[in-house]
């Protein structure tokens, strides 16, 4: 079992920067995927960004140049470092966490990101 728990969110103005972690205990395999994903009201759950045990990272389009995810796995910790924030950008941020061995993902319970103009 894997147990994820985020931090960071909050409120901030337009072009404001956030910094949100994860921090996974339980069965950390080093061959793991984790991201981060948001949902914004009345939106689907959409992928903003992923990192792999070695350091490969994939973005979503809308955050490309703005989002950096890192990884600390000494500390079981995925960091999400949000730059130029925009209103868009508001929602629930999820992190998740996905191990080659099995199908089942794993999710934390999520932090709100606020974005006002």
């Amino acid at each position: 079992q894997v147990q994820l728990v985020e931090s960071g969110g909050g409120l901030v103005q337009a072009a404001g920067s956030l910094r949100l972690s994860c921090a996974a205990s339980g069965s950390i395999s080093s061959d793991n995927v984790m991201g981060w994903y948001r949902q914004a009201p009345t939106q689907q759950r959409e992928l903003v960004a992923t990192i792999t045990g070695s350091g490969n990272t994939n973005y979503a389009d809308s955050v490309k140049g703005r989002f950096t995810i890192s990884r600390d796995n000494a500390k079981n910790t995925v960091y999400l470092q949000m730059n130029s924030l925009k209103p868009d950008d508001t929602g629930v941020y999820y992190c998740n966490f996905r191990s080659p061995w099995s199908p089942r993902q794993y999710w934390g319970q999520g932090t709100r990101v606020t974005v006002s103009s």
